[in-house]
């Protein structure tokens, strides 16, 4: 049995799927009104529709002859939580790069300073012997 975190992850991983997912962040649509936009049956859409219900991204009802879907975004913010851990990971991993940046432009300065001044002794040096 697959964890929720998993179901989401490879729900979102069809573009079709994450467009649906757009769609309905703007609020409920038909089953039709979500193949719309696709070059794809029916039966197609319908298959995405089931994966998404299935990793409780959508949630379908029935009002008469008429089967909205609607978004459900728990599972998303699942999944924000679990990127939001490796976003911290990356700043600090930025911070102690743009630190060690730092470091290095800090030491290149203070060698081309030391290396002007040894220019400057050499031609004092040549500029006495003349």
């Amino acid at each position: 049995m697959e964890d929720q975190l998993s179901q989401t992850f490879g729900a979102l991983a069809d573009p079709t799927r994450r467009a649906i997912l757009s769609r309905l962040a703007s609020g409920e649509a038909s089953v039709t009104e979500l193949a719309e936009p696709f070059a794809m049956s029916m039966p197609a859409i319908s298959k995405h529709l089931k994966v998404l219900e299935r990793a409780g991204l959508i949630a379908r009802t029935r009002e008469a002859q008429w089967r909205p879907c609607r978004l459900q975004a728990a599972p998303l913010q699942a999944v924000a939580g679990w990127v939001e851990h490796y976003r911290r990971y990356w700043d600090e991993s930025f911070d102690r790069l743009d630190e060690y940046l730092r470091e290095l432009k800090r030491k290149d300065s203070k060698n081309r300073v030391s290396k002007n001044k040894e220019k400057e002794k050499k031609h004092v040096r040549t500029q006495g012997k003349d």
